[in-house]
């Protein structure tokens, strides 16, 4: 079974950087195969990977909908979904990439949606980690493959607005049909104390602080030069960072 590790968080918090730095963490010390999948409509985590792929989940079933002539003869709808699936799974470097794409529209999914959950779970199954670049929503968690999360990492700024929106996340994401087992609150960009207001709403939300990450300036670097996160160097603040948000909540269960 794959260790499943979404984060989430509000736009503009750093969560699809964050979700790329775990990845990396994850290949650097040997944790792999890893299945990224990037959850979010506004995808990206393909590009902090250097590793896009020009099909989406919701491309394939959108493509199923509307022409299924396409379909070739005596193959069955299961068997070609199945078939495309592997063509939007794009090969890294220890690690691999689908995208979700964006939600659906106003016709009927249930079928097809139930046909790629089956193949999206068994996808995760050859994978030893699986890391989730979700939505500020959360709706795919409910609707795109396990029922199971072990690690639900919450993004957010120190601002008192951004652990309010932390909080509301995690609120949605408890009523959701997912068993999270874990869960835990990351602070970007910030490094020091947290003042009284700023305690008081992480207390309020109910989820611990599993570590800060700094503001780091190869990350802004590497951003705006369209480079991957896997390519910073070592040392740089963000990635010791999360190296050692992972290393304080790791158990051997993800050994």
């Amino acid at each position: 079974m794959s260790y499943v590790i979404a984060v989430s968080g509000k736009g503009g918090t750093g969560k699809t950087t964050l979700a790329a730095l775990i990845i990396r963490t994850l290949l650097d010390s040997g944790r792999k195969p890893v299945l990224a999948v990037d959850a979010d409509p506004n995808a990206c985590l393909g590009l902090a990977l250097n590793n896009e792929t020009s099909e989406t989940i919701g491309q394939l079933r959108e493509d199923v909908l509307e022409d299924p002539g396409q379909i070739p003869a005596g193959m069955g709808k299961a068997e070609y979904l199945d078939y495309r699936l592997r063509e939007c799974t794009v090969e890294g470097s220890g690690f691999d990439l689908i995208t979700m794409g964006r939600s659906e529209g106003p016709r009927c999914y249930c079928y097809i949606n139930s046909l790629l959950r089956h193949f999206l779970d068994r996808l995760d199954e050859k994978y030893r980690y699986v890391v989730i670049d979700n939505e500020a929503g959360m709706e795919h968690l409910s609707r795109r493959t396990t029922r199971d999360v072990d690690l639900l990492l919450v993004v957010s700024d120190a601002t008192v607005m951004g652990l309010r929106s932390a909080a509301r996340i995690h609120t949605l994401a408890d009523s959701l049909d997912v068993n999270i087992r874990r869960w835990g609150l990351v602070i970007n960009r910030h490094d020091g104390e947290l003042s009284a207001p700023q305690q008081a709403e992480i207390q309020r939300a109910g989820l611990d602080v599993w570590g800060q990450v700094p503001q780091d300036e190869a990350v802004l670097a590497h951003a705006l030069a369209g480079a991957s996160v896997l390519d910073l160097p070592a040392d740089s603040p963000a990635v010791v960072a999360v190296r050692g948000v992972l290393q304080r909540i790791w158990q051997p269960a993800m050994a």
